[in-house]
Formats: C-alpha cells, sequence, structure tokens
C-alpha cells in the first residue's frame, strides 16, 4: 500500500494520492459532421509526417491547396450517415470502452481515453492524469497491428507530452496484440456469433484491414506482415478460408493490395454472392468500416451482383472486447499494481 503523505507544512500546496493511469488512445475524429470541422481535422491528421511521408515542401502546398479545398465536404457528408447523438462512432465507442473498464484494477488506477487527432487530446488527458495523482500510466494504443502511421504517432503524442513535463510520470505502452490469443479468441467468438445471427450462409468471409502505401512494407514496417498473421490465424480459429483486403486508398500511390473496393466488385463475377465482412485492424466502429464498408460496400457489392451482405461490427464495448482488453492491460500493469 502507497501510504498518505503525513506531516506536511501548513502552507504546503495540495498532494494528490499516488494513482496508476491507463490512457486508451485512438485515431481520431472531427468535432461535428460539418465542412468546417473535418476540414480543421484533415489538417492535423494529414500534417502528421508518420502518416504523408513525402517532404512537407512538396506536401504542404498540395495539402492545403488541393486537398483541403475538395475532401473536407465529401467526407463531412460520409460523417454525418454514421454520425449518432453523442458524436462519432470511433469517439463514443472508445468513451464506451473506457468507462467499461474504468475500476477494473482496482480503486488506484483511473482509466481514460484521447485521441491522436482531435479532441479529447493525448497531451491534455496526460496532463490531467498527472494533475489527478497518476505518477505511472499505461498508454494503449488500440491498434492490434503495429503501423508508423497509428500506433508510432500515438506514443510519439504520448512522449511529446512528457517533454514538456518539468515532472514526468513514468509510462509504458501497450505492444501490439494483433496475434495473442486474447484477441484472435474474442474475434472468433465475435464473429461466430454475427454468423450465427445471419438469414444466409456467406460464400466467403472477406477480412478487410485499413490500406497502407506499399512504401510502408518497403521501408521495414510490419504491418501489411501483421494483417497477414491476424488473418491466418483468425482463418485456422473459423476453420475456414478467408479472403484478405485492403481498403481505404488515398492519393496516387501504390498501396497495399488487393483492394477491398475492387474486391467486392469482382466476387460476384467469380460466383461468390453472398458474403459476410469484417474489419479486424480496428477496435472500434467508425467512418471507415460503418461507411466504408457497411454502406459503400454493400452497395458496390450489391451493384456487381451480390445477393446477400453482412457486415459483422468490430468488438466495440462487447463484452468480449471488454475482457481482451482488461487482460491485456492487467498484463501490461503487473508490477505496478497498487494494494489497497
Amino acid at each position: 500500500m502507497i501510504p498518505p503523505t503525513n506531516h506536511l507544512p501548513a502552507d504546503h500546496p495540495p498532494v494528490a494520492p499516488r494513482k496508476l493511469g491507463v490512457l486508451l488512445t485512438n485515431l481520431g475524429t472531427p468535432d461535428g459532421p460539418d465542412t468546417k470541422s473535418v476540414k480543421r481535422y484533415l489538417a492535423e491528421f494529414l500534417s502528421d509526417r508518420r502518416v504523408v511521408e513525402i517532404p512537407q515542401f512538396l506536401w504542404q502546398p498540395i495539402l492545403r491547396g488541393i486537398i483541403l479545398n475538395t475532401r473536407p465536404q465529401k467526407s463531412a457528408e460520409a460523417y454525418a450517415q454514421v454520425w449518432g447523438p453523442d458524436g462519432s462512432p470511433l469517439a463514443s465507442i472508445t468513451k464506451a470502452q473506457s468507462a467499461a473498464l474504468q475500476g477494473a484494477f482496482g480503486p488506484h488506477v483511473t482509466v481514460d481515453w484521447a485521441m491522436r487527432y482531435g479532441k479529447p487530446s493525448i497531451p491534455d488527458r496526460l496532463q490531467a492524469m498527472k494533475d489527478a495523482g497518476c505518477d505511472r500510466i499505461l498508454v494503449a494504443p488500440l491498434y492490434p497491428q503495429y503501423c508508423g502511421a497509428t500506433t508510432a504517432t500515438a506514443n510519439d503524442k504520448a512522449f511529446e507530452a512528457l517533454a514538456a513535463m518539468r515532472w514526468q510520470p513514468a509510462m509504458r505502452t501497450l505492444p501490439p496484440y494483433y496475434d495473442d490469443p486474447l484477441y484472435i479468441g474474442a474475434l472468433h467468438r465475435s464473429i461466430e456469433t454475427g454468423l450465427a445471427g445471419l438469414d444466409f450462409t456467406p460464400d466467403a468471409l472477406v477480412v478487410s484491414f485499413h490500406g497502407m502505401p506499399v512504401r510502408t512494407l518497403e521501408l521495414g514496417d510490419p504491418y501489411h506482415c501483421h494483417c497477414q498473421k491476424t488473418a491466418r490465424l483468425l482463418g485456422e480459429a473459423l476453420g475456414r478460408p478467408v479472403i484478405i483486403t485492403f481498403q481505404s486508398r488515398f492519393g496516387r500511390a501504390k498501396w497495399l493490395e488487393p483492394a477491398t473496393d475492387d474486391t467486392l466488385e469482382a466476387l460476384p463475377g467469380k460466383g461468390i454472392k453472398k458474403i459476410a465482412i469484417i474489419a479486424p485492424g480496428f477496435s472500434a466502429d467508425c467512418l471507415e468500416t460503418l461507411e466504408e464498408l457497411a454502406i459503400r460496400g454493400r452497395e458496390s457489392f450489391e451493384e456487381h451482383g451480390g445477393t446477400d451482405f453482412a457486415y459483422i461490427p468490430c468488438l466495440n464495448d462487447s463484452a468480449d472486447g471488454i475482457a481482451m482488453l482488461r487482460m491485456l492491460i492487467a498484463r501490461e500493469l503487473e508490477g505496478w499494481q497498487v494494494s489497497p
């Protein structure tokens, strides 16, 4: 047990009880489904040198002169289709995950959440944790597969925040869990439950991961390999083959293939007219799953001759998803636990 602070001078500033902190982090979201908010969000997101690995003197004129004057309106229309009473799905689900984990590790562990881009920001929530007495913090990027453009940039932002602090908390980061039996098991159960609830039997199961430029693989990023291993282990657990694809292409660079949109258009012509699709690279449903896959993906598949389409949700704040996160996080907190 950490003893309370005693015998302080009368004029000593208040001292918060020592605690541990767990900060869940995810990609980010605009403040609203309007063009101005989306433009502000995209400006931050697409200015990240981990996300767009083009020299800034070449990229910024393209971003500021073309992309931010054309893409925000289209993206805002897409966000409007999935926006809920609690805001964007990604924000509301990450908040729900944080709430579900509150108290799971004992009374001396505080769980919070933040976004790499947008609000609440990683620096703000880390400072709030420090102010509340957290002198040891686990930053948990909710990306099963590691990528420089997701996991690394979230960790970069956290360490950048620490660099500005005079009195830093100790910090750990959650490793990627793409092949962890806890993760594969949770996915397996979620998919089996989803398939059991369908009124048709899929001819194929499509496993769609967020895409990345091929250059990231060539530069040594392990993301593609992590995705392949996740899909292989998932197929083995399900006892059936899966079709691996990569979604969300952007720009003219060559991206990882096969592309999800091209695959969905081609499958009916190959006699595969009933499919279920999942997105195991996402820990929470978001624009890329709910609008790109569940809405536009369905439309494209049916327009090209598909007859039955089902999107199986991410783990989100389901019982299996929360149990998995609780065990992953508890493992990383070992040696830091505070006894009551």
